[in-house]
């Protein structure tokens, strides 16, 4: 197990999952995926206020940054391999951009421009080559 501060950035792969331990405080867990090519996929956790916020704001497809300690984990599969997991947990969680499914499109109208410009051509000689000061 290692222990690392980092900063990621991704879209969130399913809706947020909200829990409470036996003393009350709130855990909300959610799936990251911070590589869309190669499809990465980095577990969150975030405890007590911060897990209320991303429960009550995220949801999936948001894209977000993710602030916390970097925890790597040696698991077991059920077939008995071994695999590698990545979970962060949050010490915040900020979301950047919501999902554009779920988003109105505004509808964008051409308008009347808000300066007119004159046709007219400009003269070459307003200014006086000796009244330039270099």
């Amino acid at each position: 197990m290692t222990l690392a501060k980092i900063v990621v950035t991704g879209k969130v792969t399913k809706n947020p999952e909200k829990r409470f331990t036996q003393n009350n405080l709130a855990i909300t867990s959610l799936i990251v995926d911070i590589n869309p090519q190669e499809e990465t996929l980095v577990r969150v956790s975030a405890i007590g206020t911060i897990a209320d916020r991303v429960a009550d704001t995220v949801k999936m497809n948001d894209t977000v940054i993710v602030d916390g300690r970097l925890q790597m984990e040696t698991v077991k599969t059920t077939s008995g391999k071994e695999r590698k997991v990545a979970t962060i947990n949050a010490s915040n969680v900020e979301k950047i951009s919501a999902d554009s499914s779920s988003a109105s499109t505004p509808v964008i109208k051409k308008e009347e421009p808000v300066v007119q410009f004159s046709t007219e051509e400009i003269a070459e000689d307003l200014i006086d080559p000796d009244e330039i000061p270099f």
